[in-house]
């Protein structure tokens, strides 16, 4: 009895080995690419959630200025008004002469 295998047996092992390698290449590339994909997901979900809290905090910030700012120009208008209502009675008593002499000129 020979052991000796034939060239045609030998070459089927061989394509056989190459098989079961190229499968495990397969699923190790796969696996690879899954990761890959998974950490891009947690990399992109991060940067969302990065992104958003920047974004609010930038928008609270300008909201905040926004309303010191109208609050600033209220008072503003507020002392404006003040002062001429102010300045008018000072002026008042002058003007009702006025119209007292010119009314009674007639």
């Amino acid at each position: 009895m020979t052991t000796d295998k034939t060239l045609l047996q030998q070459i089927r092992e061989k394509e056989l080995l190459l098989k079961i390698k190229m499968e495990d290449t397969l699923n190790e590339s796969d696996e690879i690419i899954s990761n890959a994909r998974k950490e891009a997901e947690e990399m992109i979900e991060n940067s969302e959630r990065v992104g958003k809290a920047a974004a609010k905090e930038y928008y609270d910030k300008e909201m905040e200025s926004i309303r010191k700012e109208n609050e600033q120009l209220i008072n503003q208008g507020n002392q404006q008004a003040m002062s001429v209502k102010e300045e008018g009675e000072r002026g008042l008593p002058s003007a009702i002469e006025k119209i007292v002499k010119s009314v009674s000129m007639e």
